[in-house]
């Protein structure tokens, strides 16, 4: 058999990819190319006449039959880059999102000496802390058992089993003394499932995204117990979401309510203090 150039490769899964209806078909095949070959994008770029062989080919093919079915590039790599780390994650874990790094922005610039995460997940936000801010001490809760074998895992991974702290629940029975709670808690509305993305409904955990018919159940039942352990609270919201939210954090005490836009600048980050 004739071995195919890493040009030709891409671009047959490209439209295979786009035929499919993946949002960036390009990057995906580039990526799932490179796991195949164990080679770096640039390398593409700089030789894409190189050959691709039948071993690397086979390999590659079956990653893009994954993607075909929607799976997310994160979860056929194993891996997703947050910040300075990257984290190992699978089905049984969110797959951190660029959005979710505003959290751990404003916890660096809080620097608080205590910081619990609720809703780990993977340990994104809470690894992502401890990894540079040396001088906290942080705590991660979550109710699923899963993810916390994930977020374990990827403590370990990092050399920071020691340094996070890992609970069961949504928070600790008896917390300790708290400068800052963060959380990206389920917040999508059940109206919604049906409109997203194949990636998210056919792979994604469901429990860690569904949150009631307008997607506040959770993050309504965790703001009066996060008032009762923090002077300051930081939550990830979905689109529109935050003038609803921020009257929950009125409510609870929290006399001082700001927001901050990701990157389209929809208001993502709701954060309440005393």
């Amino acid at each position: 058999m004739l071995e195919s150039s890493a040009r030709e490769a891409l671009t047959s899964a490209v439209d295979a990819l786009a035929a499919a209806g993946v949002e960036d078909p390009r990057l995906d095949a580039e990526l799932l190319l490179c796991e195949a070959m164990g080679c770096e994008r640039a390398k593409l770029a700089a030789e894409p006449e190189a050959g691709v062989p039948a071993s690397a080919a086979r390999a590659f093919g079956e990653l893009v039959r994954r993607r075909l079915r929607r799976e997310p590039v994160a979860y056929i790599l194993g891996r997703k880059g947050f910040r300075t780390i990257e984290l190992g994650v699978d089905s049984r874990v969110l797959i951190p999102r660029p959005e979710t790094e505003l959290l751990v922005e404003l916890a660096l610039e809080l620097g608080p000496r205590r910081l619990l995460d609720v809703g780990t997940g993977s340990g994104a936000i809470a690894l992502a802390v401890a990894a540079e801010l040396p001088g906290c001490e942080v705590l991660a809760t979550d109710t699923s058992g899963a993810a916390l074998a994930v977020a374990r895992a990827n403590a370990e991974r990092f050399g920071l089993a020691g340094r996070v702290d890992f609970h069961d629940t949504m928070l600790p029975l008896e917390p300790p003394r708290l400068d800052l709670i963060v959380a990206n808690l389920p917040y999508v509305a059940e109206t919604e499932w049906a409109g997203l993305e194949p990636e998210v409904t056919k792979w994604e955990p469901r429990e860690a995204l569904l949150a009631g018919p307008d997607g506040l159940d959770v993050i309504r039942a965790a703001i009066p117990l996060a008032a009762a352990a923090a002077p300051a609270l930081a939550l990830e919201v979905g689109a529109g979401q935050a003038p609803a939210v921020s009257e929950l954090l009125f409510e609870a005490g929290f006399a001082t309510v700001e927001t901050r836009p990701d990157l389209a600048g929809i208001p993502r980050v709701v954060w309440g203090s005393r």
